[in-house]
């Protein structure tokens, strides 16, 4: 996010708010340049009042990129790292844990390598037997009211990660329905996606009752 964003969320909230370190989408392969970005990114945060930072990185062969975290980790500190979803495009997850543990990351966020964290289920319950408490395994990706509470009880996680979104249509009344500002495949131009208070409240009562 912006420093702005993150400026006005810690005006708002008393949470704490970590801050994800990502110059672009697409794969967590990156430059040099793209290196530098995110050293930046890190620095901004921290001095604009981020309480832990996330991100992740990989070799080009599907392994957790070790000198590249290494080296962010160290910008990072003294603040708790999460390594993100990158986690599900590793080539071997079970070494991919040890290897984050190793490091020195606080959690780590995942789908169980696959398409959802409902789909993920079983692998995601596994590395949190693995992790021994070592590191937080997050369950994360397509979570809902409908599925927390089998997630939670499936894979003893303690903690979990959703968007909790809704759709808002949009306040414009002029439209130019020819005109889109992205790709063809991004969001409809007159329709924002919001943090859903009301889904955010079950989403916590489900865990309460769980956890």
């Amino acid at each position: 996010p912006p420093a702005g964003l993150l400026q006005v969320v810690k005006q708002c909230v008393r949470v704490p708010v970590f801050v994800m370190i990502r110059p672009r989408g697409g794969d967590f392969l990156y430059s040099d340049r793209e290196v530098e970005v995110m050293k930046a990114d890190i620095r901004l945060a921290k001095l604009h009042g981020a309480d832990g930072l996330v991100f992740g990185a990989l070799t080009e062969d599907g392994r957790i990129d070790t000198e590249l975290c290494t080296a962010l980790l160290a910008v990072c500190r003294p603040l708790p790292v999460t390594f993100h979803r990158a986690f599900d495009m590793v080539h071997d997850p079970m070494v991919a844990l040890e290897t984050l543990i190793s490091l020195g990351f606080e959690r780590v966020l995942t789908s169980g390598c696959d398409s959802s964290a409902l789909e993920g289920l079983s692998l995601i319950k596994r590395l949190a037997e693995q992790a021994k408490g070592r590191i937080v395994v997050v369950p994360g990706g397509g979570i809902t009211e409908r599925n927390l509470q089998r997630i939670l009880e499936g894979s003893t996680a303690s903690e979990f990660h959703c968007s909790a979104r809704s759709a808002r249509d949009s306040g414009m009344k002029f439209r130019n329905p020819n005109v889109a500002m992205g790709a063809s495949f991004s969001a409809p131009e007159y329709s924002i996606k919001v943090a859903d208070v009301a889904k955010v409240r079950t989403l916590n009562a489900i865990a309460k009752n769980i956890l």
